[in-house]
């Protein structure tokens, strides 16, 4: 991704600081204060046409007459000058600007306007703009701070690896003074506010190549470019950046009414959520779990497995420890049994299985507890330990050879987390967090931390689809045989349709315009590598009568319509017709269609073999943000009231299938639940990745495609689609 000019941006050598005042409480005075105070050693030009000097710097009246290059220009003046400051900034080659002021496009009208001739001016002239309407930046590491946010009163930020980078400036000020307050070492902060320019997703692009930043904890209120989003995501994981994200709106707002099931369980939200998890990034849900995070991920070690091994000296806290380890996911695996004997000799009274409680006894024999540790790293092999000794491991009796313990431990499983639950001074969770042992006082808020790092380090260690099908492009090998995409529009209702390909309409027979019928939709989606139930069509009872015989009876019957989407609502669905009653079942369906929409183009009615198994939804619908994105779910006519969806970005590959198909719950169904036969999960995978890749191939062609009911035979035997609805976008 492009990140031309933020370097100036978050490393600059000198600064300018247009309507700099002498006060240094005011927005035009803090940043100049905060300068001067952090010792930042570029060069530093107040801009105010009516003092010589600001704060004891010598003072120029314009932009124009500051000497020298300037890398970054502070703009603190009044929105109805702003755009003339900026184009004079342009004018005298600045390299960025930070725009606090508001009142563009965050006021509608005239604001909006003034903002677009912002982001013009940064275009044209290929100076970066940060804002407007932003709190500004900082890079701790060089005492650069452009930014006029209050809590540098109350602290200042201490350099570390981890970025902050927020949409908004207050909570992203919010976000900086609780990561000081928590000993969470800021290198960088950044807020980017209406975004007419430099945007979040930049940000984090610049800060994937900096080798200074390892933690990246992000905030956004919205996203529109889903695709600088997930090119930047990609370039933190190469980078092997740990990312959490904080995104608002987790309701339904926003999402788009449509037709069909795909786009009713396809919140905004949720797919923002799935694409977040499929590129291996953490979504947090708020800043407490944010917080928690990165804290622990600064630390730099991660887990390799979901192996997680608990010590306490109370019962209680290890039962509430464990019950949290499980509703994460994480593997709560007991000790070995020789090692659970040996520690049963060192202290009668413990419970060695996992969790590994001491009890009170340690207090009579601290020195044990290295022996303790020693063996769940060693023999217990959890990818992680949290230790809960609450006040006592700041106790001074105690505290020493719990810390001289855990030195030994990190000498030798250097890149293992071991995190530390306890009550103290910041001094004394501070001789822990200098041995790379992270300190929560509450041990539920540490077991979620190390359930975010097994998520970030699963998200690296992760060679998938998700990758492959970033820029929403298709390889040409995934593409049937024959089968080309072509980069021409239809318009609704045109003849021209270079997306339907020929093997769906025999040559002469084009299709004559307006909406895919379901047979249609289904022998398109099988020349994709979907498999299809097989179908006859009937125009009328006599071929009805001769389809179901054919068949084999009994059969399933629906009424054949581009119009009517779904059959079930509107009654043209019948199950288990025999071949003596499928004539009369065709006239009773066709009336039944016309009686629930009579303008209604009907076809005929189609009839297909009796299929039985799990049922399953598939689908794919355009996202407004990230662009073609593909859904599995538990199926059948109550898969919206059901909601137990998966989505990613399209394309994906056949393992990346594999585990979306994982995350739902009707995945239990597949695996054989109650006494069922294991089911073809392979087969759901592969139709899975080849909706993907027609979904991605037409982007721009297609709205949203159901296939529901999708079912999945026994183990070994495929699985079939039973219904399919393509409904195509509207362009003008």
């Amino acid at each position: 991704m492009p990140a031309s000019g933020l370097d100036a941006l978050f490393n600059p050598r000198s600064v300018a600081i247009v309507g700099a005042t002498e006060d240094p409480t005011r927005i035009g005075g803090r940043p100049l204060r905060y300068l001067k105070e952090s010792g930042f050693e570029g060069r530093i030009w107040p801009v105010n046409p009516r003092r010589d000097r600001v704060q004891g710097l010598e003072a120029r009246p314009v932009i124009g007459a500051v000497p020298g290059e300037i890398d970054v220009a502070i703009v603190a003046v009044p929105a109805g000058i702003t755009l003339e400051t900026l184009e004079a900034c342009a004018g005298r080659g600045v390299k960025a600007a930070v725009v606090f002021t508001s009142g563009f496009a965050e006021t509608g009208g005239d604001g909006a306007v003034r903002q677009r001739r912002m982001g013009e001016i940064a275009r044209a002239s290929g100076m970066r703009i940060l804002g407007p309407n932003c709190l500004g930046v900082y890079n701790a590491a060089t005492g650069f701070f452009a930014t006029f946010t209050t809590t540098l009163d109350i602290y200042r930020p201490k350099p570390g690896p981890v970025a902050i980078v927020s949409q908004s400036g207050a909570y992203g000020s919010h976000l900086g003074l609780l990561a000081r307050r928590r000993r969470i070492g800021v290198g960088l902060w950044v807020t980017t506010g209406n975004e007419c320019d430099v945007t979040v997703s930049e940000c984090i692009a610049w800060m994937a190549a900096r080798s200074e930043i390892d933690v990246v904890a992000a905030y956004a209120e919205g996203v529109r470019d889903g695709d600088a989003l997930l090119a930047s995501l990609a370039a933190a994981r190469a980078g092997g950046k740990r990312v959490f994200f904080t995104k608002t709106g987790r309701s339904a707002v926003g999402a788009e009414a449509a037709r069909s099931h795909t786009a009713a369980l396809s919140g905004a939200d949720t797919v923002f959520d799935a694409v977040l998890a499929q590129h291996g990034i953490v979504r947090t849900g708020n800043t407490e779990e944010m917080l928690d995070a990165a804290y622990a991920a600064s630390f730099g070690a991660l887990p390799a497995s979901r192996r997680i091994g608990i010590m306490t000296i109370s019962g209680g806290a290890g039962v509430l420890m464990a019950d949290e380890a499980a509703r994460q996911g994480l593997e709560v695996a007991p000790m070995p049994e020789a090692a659970q004997k040996r520690l049963k000799e060192k202290i009668a009274f413990c419970t060695p299985r996992n969790p590994v409680d001491v009890t009170a006894q340690v207090f009579n024999a601290p020195h044990l507890v290295g022996g303790f540790l020693d063996a769940m790293l060693d023999e217990g092999d959890y990818a992680a330990v949290v230790i809960f000794f609450t006040y006592v491991a700041s106790v001074e009796f105690m505290a020493k050879p719990i810390l001289d313990a855990l030195a030994r431990a990190r000498q030798r499983h250097p890149r293992r987390p071991i995190l530390m639950s306890m009550i103290g001074s910041d001094d004394a969770a501070a001789s822990y967090e200098a041995l790379n042992v992270p300190v929560f006082e509450d041990p539920v808020r540490a077991v979620r931390a190390v359930s975010a790092l097994v998520r970030v380090a699963e998200g690296l260690a992760r060679v998938s689809g998700a990758d492959a099908g970033r820029d929403g492009k298709v390889d040409a090998a995934a593409y049937p045989p024959g089968v080309r995409r072509s980069g021409t529009r239809f318009k609704p209702g045109s003849t021209d349709r270079p997306w339907v390909v020929a093997s769906v309409h025999p040559p002469g027979n084009r299709y004559p315009g307006g909406r895919l019928d379901e047979r249609e939709a289904q022998r398109l989606l099988a020349s994709w590598g979907v498999p299809v139930v097989e179908t006859r069509v009937a125009r009328n009872a006599g071929e009805a009568a001769r389809a179901a015989r054919a068949i084999g009876t009994p059969v399933a019957m629906k009424v054949l319509s581009p119009d009517i989407d779904h059959k079930t609502e509107a009654g043209t669905v019948a199950l288990g017709i025999s071949a003596e009653d499928a004539a009369d079942e065709h006239d009773a369906l066709v009336a039944r269609a016309k009686a629930y929409d009579p303008n209604a183009e009907i076809r005929g009615t189609i009839v297909s073999p009796m299929v039985s198994g799990v049922e399953c939804i598939l689908g794919a619908r355009r996202d407004p943000v990230f662009g073609p994105v593909v859904m599995v779910g538990s199926g059948g006519v109550l898969a919206e009231v059901i909601d137990d969806v998966a989505f990613r970005k399209a394309p994906i590959d056949h393992a990346e299938a594999k585990r979306m198909i994982a995350g739902i719950k009707g995945a239990r169904m597949l695996e054989g639940a109650r006494g069922r036969p294991r089911c073809d999960a392979d087969a759901l995978a592969g139709a899975v990745a080849a909706l993907s890749r027609f979904a991605a191939a037409h982007a721009d062609m297609v709205e949203s495609v159901d296939v529901n009911p999708f079912v999945v035979l026994p183990e070994g035997e495929g699985g079939l689609a039973l219904d399919a609805l393509i409904i195509e976008r509207s362009v003008a």
